[in-house]
């Protein structure tokens, strides 16, 4: 039930040869000129309207406002788990001082 099934491969009749291939020389006139290359589609130009830029600085100060109120609290919050930790190592520090004095 669990042995992989291999596929019966058949065996070559003959001998494979690979197709001939034709190569047939191009005749090439001297003094004929290259056609001209296709112009290039000019783009179309963004215009910007009071509007869309109102609404680009709207959105660039919403992202930055976000983006600073994101950092802001990641500083804080690695403040308060520093002070923490610091009022730990007091607490810790002092109990086992006084527990050498005894």
């Amino acid at each position: 039930m669990f042995r992989p099934k291999l596929p019966a491969m058949p065996q070559p009749t003959g001998t494979a040869t690979p197709p001939a291939v034709v190569v047939e020389p191009t005749t090439i006139t001297p003094g004929t000129p290259a056609s001209p290359p296709a112009p290039v589609p000019s783009r179309p130009t963004v215009q910007l309207t009071p509007g869309t830029v109102l609404a680009l600085v709207g959105g660039g100060t919403a992202v930055v406002l976000v983006v600073g109120a994101v950092l802001v609290s990641m500083l804080l919050a690695v403040a308060v788990t520093a002070t923490s930790v610091a009022v730990c190592a007091v607490v810790l520090r002092s109990l086992l001082t006084s527990q050498h004095r005894r």
